[in-house]
């Protein structure tokens, strides 16, 4: 049996004709498997949406009841029948809820993975390494010059700027569904328990991921606290908001941003950031090159991202390899800004 047997990329996503379905379509569909809640892959107006319940609930959140016309919530291991096709949800340790999808028709597997990483993330359940003859992978980090820090250190840069000027609010931007719960549970885990302070658009999926069980201390509302007791706090903002008029209530603010983009100096410059904090959740080069040697795939395809420089590290390593050159998917800072605008 060939890949394409199963699936194919179109101008709407990666298409499995079998089993009558797409996964993570750009364009509205019959029938769509959502791999996590980020708006460039989870998108409304499908007839028939699968995901995970916390994909479904994230989706409800941000678009309303109405995002697609029937909701079906699968669980991580469990499998589904499709038209002859089986299809199982597998964790990819992105965000909560987030999902790699392994599609086997006669024992021929395929695994879609979404966005992952492949380090510890307090917020969601680890990324399951899923066996597999072909494995579609993401490519947003995908050159050897991206190799993150441990978010650790970068926490204590922060707590040190925190403690170095007391008088000063600490703004971090993060985008609002899952970035900013994993910075809040590093700063637990680095020992600060002070409450720390949520821009407005933070609130409804923090307040979820609470919902679902994960403790992160407590948390304040800057709307309605007085500016002067906001010197020495962080306070988690969506990133567009660090140059915005909101900013300026603040006295005297340290703009930081945490972003696997803060690696790149240009990044840090174009959003006026002075405490850039390289935090992603997304693979590094490391983790990607390890990924794909463990699944034991002998055909990568890779998508949104560096797609070249993956595809020739693969062929390198004597792996059949090809871009998929979908449009629509890897803009998360342009959507996630939009989501959290309309928040």
């Amino acid at each position: 049996m060939r890949p394409e047997d199963i699936l194919v990329p179109t101008p709407s996503g990666v298409c499995c004709k079998p089993g009558g379905f797409h996964i993570d379509p750009t364009r509205p569909v019959a029938k769509a498997l959502i791999t996590h809640g980020h708006s460039d892959h989870a998108r409304a107006g499908h007839g028939a949406v699968l995901a995970t319940q916390e994909t479904l609930d994230i989706m409800r959140l941000r678009y309303g009841d109405n995002f697609a016309r029937t909701t079906q919530a699968v669980s991580y291991g469990e499998t589904i029948k499709l038209d002859g096709v089986n299809v199982s949800f597998h964790p990819a340790g992105h965000v909560l809820g987030s999902a790699q999808i392994k599609v086997e028709c006669s024992g021929f597997r395929v695994v879609a993975s979404g966005d992952y990483k492949d380090v510890p993330d307090p917020t969601c359940v680890p990324f399951e390494l899923v066996p597999c003859e072909v494995f579609i992978t993401e490519a947003t980090f995908g050159l050897p010059v991206f190799r993150h820090p441990d978010p650790a250190h970068e926490m204590a840069k922060l707590l040190h700027s925190v403690a170095l000027f007391p008088d000063r609010a600490h703004l971090v931007g993060a985008y609002g569904l899952g970035k900013a719960q994993r910075v809040i549970a590093l700063l637990r885990a680095a020992g600060y328990r002070e409450p720390i302070y949520l821009h407005g658009a933070m609130e409804k999926i923090t307040r979820y991921y609470e919902s679902r069980g994960i403790d992160l201390g407590p948390l304040e509302l800057v709307r309605g606290t007085e500016k002067a007791k906001l010197g020495g706090k962080i306070v988690i903002c969506p990133p567009s908001s660090l140059g915005d008029l909101w900013s300026r209530r603040f006295p005297d603010p340290v703009a930081g941003f945490a972003s696997g983009w803060m690696r790149v100096r240009a990044r840090a410059r174009q959003h006026g950031v002075t405490l850039p904090l390289v935090v992603s959740d997304h693979a590094d080069w490391d983790g990607l090159t390890a990924t794909i040697k463990a699944t034991g795939a002998d055909e990568v395809w890779v998508t949104h991202g560096q797609e070249d420089a993956l595809v020739h590290w693969c062929t390198n390593q004597a792996l059949r390899a090809r871009p998929l050159d979908i449009v629509g998917y890897g803009d998360e800072e342009e959507h996630e800004a939009t989501a959290e605008a309309e928040a």
